[in-house]
């Protein structure tokens, strides 16, 4: 049930991102839509040319969080494992881990738990450990207590 609200706030998270996404690249297209109704000159070449680079830009950030989003799909059944994986809740002596994506921290029943990417210097140390071993990370030693 753990796995099931945590693999939902990060959906949550990513859908929410892409829909303001969406808002802004609409915005964008309605201001360089407006752009081009006035005059030609320096001044408009640049506010054009801004625009576009904002879009650009905004394009990046929406191809990554789609990434994310299809990185994110297949944990949707994961199946708990004796090592940290992909998809795991990792409990430790200090901190609690949802190995997916990075995704502001969720509350649940007063544990906090930190949505990490496998990339991530946490992740990176945390994959493939066990139950009963131990991390170091920025000087706190903690022991893995339980994968979920």
């Amino acid at each position: 049930m753990l796995k099931r609200i945590l693999f939902e706030h990060c959906t949550t998270h990513l859908n929410n991102n892409l829909l303001s996404f969406e808002k802004r690249r609409l915005e964008l297209l309605e201001a360089l839509e407006s752009e081009s109704k006035n005059s030609a000159g320096d001044k408009h070449e640049t506010g054009r040319a801004m625009l576009q680079l904002e879009r650009e830009k905004l394009g990046e950030q929406i191809k990554k969080t789609e990434r994310n989003l299809q990185l994110l799909l297949p944990l949707q059944n994961h199946i708990t494992t004796e090592k940290v994986s992909v998809g795991a809740v990792v409990k430790t002596t200090h901190f609690n881990y949802y190995i997916a994506i990075s995704s502001p921290t969720l509350i649940e029943e007063q544990e906090e738990y930190y949505c990490i990417s496998a990339l991530s210097p946490i992740g990176k140390l945390l994959l493939g450990k066990k139950v009963g071993e131990t991390i170091l990370f920025n000087n706190i030693t903690s022991t893995i207590t339980g994968i979920l």
